[in-house]
């Protein structure tokens, strides 16, 4: 299977961000990667692959060569998350025959791509069987939900700048009330096939947009898709880790995606969490490396998707950026540090570029419009790396489908494949 049909595949089943992070654990178990638990000692050993899992919703993942003198960590960094509307948690609302879920805003979507359209609900829920807590990845995989607009009539204000209300547009109708009370959590329990007794004690339940991941254009150049920033990079990347061969002593491609990036990373399995911090300290502790010495002479490749230039709206795009679909990897800029690039670290990702004669693309917001962080900044606040921000163009980013370049994957496979075994130095 090609780069870009793996991709698509992965795509079609990322319902949450626990389902992607299983995806991710899928894929590193099939190459061969071990399994290692936060809860126990590590004992690492030279010439074999590794990952670590936190909250279910975050993974890193390394190989080691097979030998070992000194540490350098190669890391990238993605995310698991989108935005997208969480349930809350005793969610029924009644109104006439009418049943509704009530839920809340997670990260910054596009409202309006939200509704008048089939949706479902994924996650994890926790239950109580046999005096033992558990935790089980549920979706429903039926088209579940929608949320209806408001008809025109009614509401002539909709087609010229209309606040959507989350507390009232945003609510997802699930059906009509029968003479039989509706009991959420007996729905659920049947949807996750569980035993009569089983008691569900706690969820973590999101909506997802139930199109389906495809190819749309001329040439089928384009994927429309839900959950492109940041899935589109984060799977992307993980295939490029996987493709690398390791052919430089004493470098450790190091692979993270972390959740929550949308609603800032403040989690303990976020960017912003000791999560890297933790992982990095207990490799270099079992390998009896130099903590400080090892951090200070690697790198972060921080890959998050990149706003291209609209074809309808170009007076978003700051004069002297130029950032089109389908002409690679977007390095990205802010002299406010929202994007971690600077000409040190960008020198040494063009330098990877140059050597695989990739095209690459620059992008700095309009000056007077603020742009959205990522990772690379949010990740330095525990663990100080040179680092450099980059990513995929896309349109449409924080809609419920969002749009983006066909040809983009194998660029990103083949930067970072080449980038988790190929350590640049920069000389005075």
């Amino acid at each position: 299977m090609n780069n870009l049909d793996k991709t698509l595949d992965l795509l079609k089943n990322s319902y949450s961000p626990f389902h992607v992070v299983d995806n991710l654990k899928q894929e590193l178990i099939k190459a061969g990667f071990i399994e290692l638990k936060e809860t126990e000692s590590y004992d690492l050993v030279s010439g074999k692959s590794y990952f670590v899992t936190r909250n279910d919703s975050s993974l890193i993942a390394f190989k080691l060569p097979s030998k070992i003198t000194s540490v350098s960590f190669l890391i990238s960094a993605t995310h698991t998350d989108s935005p997208t509307f969480k349930v809350k948690p005793n969610p029924v609302i009644r109104f006439n025959n009418l049943l509704s879920l009530n839920v809340e805003p997670y990260g910054g979507m596009i409202n309006s791509s939200w509704m008048d359209r089939p949706l479902s609900i994924a996650g994890r829920i926790l239950y109580r069987s046999d005096d033992v807590l558990r935790i089980k990845l549920i979706n429903i995989d039926k088209d579940l939900l929608q949320i209806p607009n408001v008809c025109i009539h009614m509401n002539r204000e909709v087609n010229s700048g209309y606040k959507f209300d989350a507390s009232k547009d945003m609510i997802p109708l699930l059906g009509t009330i029968t003479d039989k009370e509706f009991d959420f959590f007996e729905f659920l329990k049947k949807e996750a096939d569980l035993n009569s007794d089983d008691e569900i004690l706690s969820h973590d339940l999101f909506l997802y947009n139930r199109d389906k991941p495809r190819l749309v254009g001329l040439d089928q150049e384009f994927i429309s898709s839900p959950k492109l920033d940041d899935l589109m990079s984060t799977y992307s990347a993980l295939l490029g880790f996987l493709e690398t061969k390791i052919d430089v002593a004493d470098v450790i491609p190091l692979y993270a995606a972390f959740d929550n990036e949308e609603v800032g990373s403040l989690t303990r399995q976020g960017a912003n969490s000791t999560f890297l911090k933790d992982t990095l300290t207990r490799i270099t502790r079992n390998l009896n490396a130099d903590y400080e010495a090892s951090i200070a002479s690697s790198f972060l490749l921080s890959i998050d998707n990149a706003h291209a230039d609209h074809p309808n709206h170009p007076e978003y795009t700051d004069k002297t950026t130029k950032i089109e679909l389908n002409k690679g990897v977007v390095i990205k800029y802010n002299a406010n540090q929202s994007y971690t690039s600077d000409a040190y670290s960008s020198a040494i990702v063009k330098s990877l570029l140059k050597d695989l004669n990739l095209n690459y693309q620059e992008f700095t917001n309009r000056s007077d419009l603020r742009g959205g962080s990522t990772l690379g900044n949010l990740s330095n606040s525990e663990v100080s790396l040179i680092s450099c921000d980059i990513g995929l163009p896309q349109l449409a980013m924080h809609s419920a489908n969002e749009l983006a370049g066909s040809h983009d994957i194998d660029d990103l496979v083949k930067l970072t494949s080449y980038y988790f075994s190929h350590k640049v130095k920069v000389v005075d």
